[in-house]
């Protein structure tokens, strides 16, 4: 290269670069660095007004999570969210400084070798704290629910539901981190926590089983109810409001039904009819994903669709029916703003009723007077299972 064309490339070059004097006079002084964000902690008691909403996430269900919301806070909701991946149940202890979910994972996103873990994050920071791992490949995985993993015996123990389609439930030592047994429940499903150290679940001929667990994990005994859940015609929904130790479960046709879960044994409390009331579409009847709520003064908030029939159980309500399971009455109704999906209820004197839109959005309530009070914009993709914080 002669010497004009190198000359010449090196005046392009500082051009380029900014170095010739006419050119730096043209661009402002250097932007200031700006300060690194801050990453936040929440209280270890959370305020009553906070619930957590499971995001199934179908469009990459590999990438689940559980968002954490402050219903009390149209402006700033979210307060943090943790991963929940590939159809995963969560459970949050009332004590303790742990949160828990079981999930599964691939080697290959989608395929290669499977892992099942219960996951443990922190309350505080919301920051993952270590795992169990749940041998044998066997988690059940179903659309979310809050009954295939719960916490038995007094939160020490996890019960794990698995499916092969073989059903059994695994027992997990949370202090220890050691899985204590598998327990074998053919035909049934769910976990039902009882007193102590034992659970109950449903089964597909319409009774129940109650197993009790001895010390060290495994099945002490087993004892099966009569058939009471009526599977071909008017079946329950499987996802019940707790009140005290009485869990209240909904069925398709509009009834509410008592299970007592104080002693080691569970035991039916027998059914009422909310009222039947035709419409135009059909006639009012639960409808949804998760139904029913409980508030702490005892009430029970339903959700309630008006075009009720066959098939429908699914479809999502248009009101919530206030019900004093006491008298076996409704006290009051009130009409929801939106059509809703899944519903619950906040603790404390002043409760909210929180309703999940399909959006993935919430419209929350005063839960006393039945009052709208404020919409929270998308919070989810896929709002599943809603869990007010304890």
């Amino acid at each position: 290269m002669n010497s004009r064309k190198t000359s010449k490339c090196l005046v392009t070059m500082a051009l380029i670069m900014g170095c010739h004097p006419a050119m730096a006079q043209k661009y402002p002084s250097p932007l200031p660095v700006e300060s690194i964000g801050t990453i936040e902690t929440l209280p270890a008691t959370y305020p009553r007004d906070w619930v957590f909403i499971q995001d199934a996430y179908f469009d990459s269900m590999i990438d689940g999570r559980v968002v954490l919301v402050d219903t009390s806070s149209p402006s700033q909701p979210m307060k943090g969210m943790f991963n929940a991946g590939q159809m995963a149940s969560y459970a949050v202890p009332t004590t303790g400084s742990d949160i828990y979910v079981a999930e599964t994972y691939y080697s290959r996103l989608s395929r290669g070798t499977r892992t099942d873990v219960i996951s443990i994050w922190d309350k505080v920071t919301l920051g993952w704290k270590g795992e169990i791992e749940l041998p044998g490949g066997k988690r059940g995985q179903t659309v979310p629910t809050g009954h295939n993993f719960q916490l038995i015996n007094d939160e020490k123990w996890a019960a794990v539901f698995n499916f092969t389609p073989a059903a059994s439930i695994s027992i997990v030592d949370l202090a220890s981190r050691k899985i204590l047994s598998d327990i074998d429940i053919p035909g049934c499903t769910m976990i039902y926590p009882l007193a102590g150290a034992g659970f109950m679940s449903l089964c597909a001929d319409g009774t129940m089983a109650s197993i009790r667990l001895k010390p060290n994990g495994e099945a002490e005994t087993t004892v099966s109810s009569k058939p009471f859940n009526v599977i071909d015609d008017n079946p329950m929904f499987m996802t019940p409001a707790r009140i005290g130790t009485t869990a209240w479960f909904a069925t398709f046709k509009g009834d509410i039904r008592g299970i007592d879960l104080s002693g080691t044994v569970a035991r039916d409390l027998g059914a009422f009819a909310l009222p039947r009331e035709k419409t135009a579409e059909g006639e009012w009847r639960p409808g949804g994903w998760q139904v029913i709520a409980g508030s702490d003064a005892g009430l029970l908030y339903v959700l309630m669709n008006s075009a009720g029939k066959e098939g429908s159980h699914k479809d999502g309500g248009s009101e919530i029916w206030v019900v004093d399971p006491k008298t076996k009455q409704r006290t009051s109704r009130f009409a929801l703003k939106s059509p809703a999906f899944t519903i619950q209820v906040t603790h404390g004197a002043t409760p909210r009723l929180v309703a999940a839109l399909p959006d993935g959005s919430m419209d929350v309530y005063d839960a006393t007077a039945g009052q709208f009070q404020h919409h929270l914009g998308p919070m989810v993709h896929s709002p599943y299972v809603m869990v007010a914080a304890p």
